[in-house]
C-alpha cells in the first residue's frame, strides 16, 4: 500500500501532460546501445508462406503510426507493416488521455521537449486541416490564485515566449472573466493556440494515410519473440533478404529491420532482443471526474493551475472534450495492471513486476506523504472538488460524477528517478543492428507525435543506413 500511495506523486505530471520536473529539466536523447478507425484485421495463412517487409513497426499507438507513416512518406518504395496486439489501433495511451493539444509553455527553453512540442503543434494543426480531422482551439488559462504564485506565473510566460509559443499574454483579474466567466484568479496566462482533439481519431487518420501509401496494419498480433530468420530452403532467398522473424502466437512476419514503439510494454519488447529491462515501465492510473451535462457550460476552455516547483506534477484542472464533456482532475495512483482502467483491475505479473523493482520502492519511500494525499483525493470526490473550487467557486459536489481513467507508462530508473529523456536501444548479437527500440517518448508525445516521428525516422535512417 505504501508503494501505491507514494508513487502517485510522480504521476500527476503524466496525466496532465505538462512535465515540470526540477531534477531533470533538460531533455536529451539517450542511446542505450551505440549500434544503434476501421482497419482490416489481417489474418495469416496456415501455410508455410510468410509475409515479408523491409521494416516492421511494433505498436499501433500514435507514435508508432506516425513513425510508420513518416517512413513511407520519405521512402515510398519500402514495404512497411505495423503490428498491433489489440483488435484496433490506438487502444491504450493514445485512446485514453485528456486530448489536450499543448502549446509548449512549460518546458526548458532550448530543450528537445520544447522544440518538439512547438514544432509538433504546428505540424498537428496543419495535418488535421489537410486531412479533415476535427479539433477545437478553445484556448487555455493558467491561473494564479495566490500572491505567491504570481512570480512563478510570470516566469512561465517568459519561458513560453522563449520557446516560441505564439500569442501568449498575461491577463489581469478582471480580464479572466472575458475568457472564462466563472473562473476567478489574481492573474492568468492566456494561451489561445492550446486546443483539444480526439487523439484516437488522429491515430486512425495516420493509419488511413499509411495504408493509402501502401503500408499494411496487422491487428491481433501480439509479438512474442524477435529471432534471426532460420536458413531458407534452396529455392527461396527469403532468409537472406529478410533476416529478422517477428513471431506472435500463431503467426509470423519476416523483415529486414524492426522498430518498436511499445508504450506500456516498451521495456518488455526491448528485453526480447537482449536489452536491459531498465529503464523500467511503471504504470500509473489517472482517474477523472466528469461534469454533469447540465453543468458543462461552467467552463469554455482549459483551466490549469500554476505549477508548484516543489512537485513534479500539476494540480487538478478543467479539460473540455470534443464531444462536449468536461473532465476534471486527474488523480494518479499505481496501476496494478498495465492496461487496467478500473479501480479493481489486477494482474499478478504486472503487480509483481512493479513492486519488485527497486526504483519504484525508492520513489515510494521518498514521497509517502504526497502519496497519502493523492490516495485520499482519489477516494473522496469532495477533496478533489475543493481543489477545483479554487478556480471555479460555483462548482459543487453534486455537479460531478466519476469519469474515465487512463494508464500512463512512466519510465523509471533504478534510483527511482523519472526518465524524461528520449531513450533508444537496440539489443545484442545479430539482432542488435537490425532493431531500434523507442524505449521512452516523454510527454507531450501525442501533441508532438509528428515531430517525434520525424526524429525517430531520422534515427531509423541513420541506424539502418536507409
Amino acid at each position: 500500500m505504501t508503494t501505491t500511495m507514494a508513487a502517485s506523486r510522480i504521476t500527476r505530471k503524466l496525466f496532465n501532460l505538462l512535465p515540470v520536473c526540477k531534477k531533470r529539466q533538460h531533455v536529451s536523447i539517450q542511446y542505450l546501445n551505440p549500434q544503434i478507425t476501421d482497419f482490416t484485421n489481417h489474418r495469416f495463412s496456415s501455410s508455410s508462406t510468410q509475409d515479408s517487409y523491409d521494416i516492421v513497426i511494433v505498436g499501433g499507438g500514435i507514435v508508432g503510426m506516425a513513425t510508420a507513416r513518416e517512413i513511407l512518406v520519405r521512402h515510398p518504395n519500402l514495404s512497411v507493416a505495423v503490428l498491433e496486439k489489440e483488435s484496433k489501433i490506438s487502444p491504450h495511451q493514445s485512446g485514453h488521455n485528456s486530448g489536450v493539444i499543448h502549446a509548449g509553455i512549460y518546458y526548458t527553453p532550448g530543450s528537445l521537449k520544447a522544440k518538439l512540442c512547438v514544432e509538433g503543434v504546428e505540424l498537428l494543426y496543419k495535418y488535421c486541416d489537410e486531412n479533415n480531422v476535427p479539433y477545437k482551439k478553445c484556448g487555455k488559462l493558467i491561473v494564479a490564485v495566490t500572491p505567491e504564485e504570481i512570480p512563478r506565473l510570470e516566469g512561465l510566460l517568459k519561458r513560453g515566449i522563449e520557446n516560441g509559443v505564439k500569442d501568449l499574454k498575461m491577463v489581469e483579474s478582471h480580464e479572466i472573466k472575458e475568457y472564462e466567466p466563472n473562473c476567478v484568479g489574481l492573474k492568468a496566462i492566456h494561451s489561445p493556440h492550446t486546443g483539444i482533439i480526439d487523439y484516437a481519431e488522429v491515430t486512425r487518420s495516420y493509419g488511413r494515410t499509411f495504408e493509402k501509401a501502401g503500408g499494411k496494419i496487422y491487428t491481433n498480433f501480439e509479438v512474442k519473440s524477435l529471432d534471426v530468420t532460420k536458413e531458407s530452403s534452396p529455392e527461396s532467398s527469403s532468409g537472406i533478404k529478410h533476416p529478422v522473424t517477428v513471431r506472435g502466437d500463431n503467426q509470423a512476419v519476416q523483415c529486414r529491420y524492426v522498430v518498436t514503439c511499445g508504450g506500456l510494454h516498451s521495456d518488455r519488447l526491448a528485453e526480447l532482443s537482449g536489452c536491459n529491462r531498465e529503464p523500467r515501465i511503471v504504470p500509473f492510473r489517472g482517474d477523472y471526474l466528469l461534469l454533469k451535462q447540465e453543468k458543462c457550460d461552467l467552463v469554455r476552455g482549459n483551466i490549469y493551475p500554476v505549477p508548484d516547483p516543489r512537485f513534479p506534477f500539476l494540480g487538478v484542472h478543467y479539460t473540455p472534450r470534443m464531444n462536449g464533456d468536461v473532465w476534471l482532475g486527474p488523480n494518479a495512483v499505481l496501476s496494478f495492471k498495465r492496461e487496467g482502467y478500473n479501480l479493481t483491475d489486477f494482474n499478478l505479473k504486472d503487480t509483481f513486476d512493479a513492486l519488485s523493482f527497486r526504483g519504484l520502492r525508492k520513489l515510494a519511500f521518498r514521497n509517502l506523504a504526497f502519496g497519502l494525499k493523492e490516495m485520499y483525493r482519489g477516494f473522496y470526490i469532495g477533496a478533489t472538488v475543493k481543489q477545483l473550487q479554487r478556480y471555479v467557486p460555483e462548482l459543487a459536489r453534486e455537479d460531478v460524477i466519476r469519469g474515465p481513467s487512463g494508464v500512463r507508462a512512466q519510465a523509471l530508473d533504478r534510483e527511482g528517478q523519472l526518465v524524461d529523456d528520449f531513450v533508444f536501444d537496440s539489443g545484442t548479437g545479430d539482432l542488435g543492428s537490425r532493431i531500434l527500440h523507442v524505449r521512452n517518448a516523454p510527454s507531450p508525445a501525442a501533441t508532438s507525435s509528428l515531430s517525434i516521428a520525424n526524429m525517430v525516422t531520422d534515427k531509423v535512417e541513420q541506424t539502418f543506413q536507409l
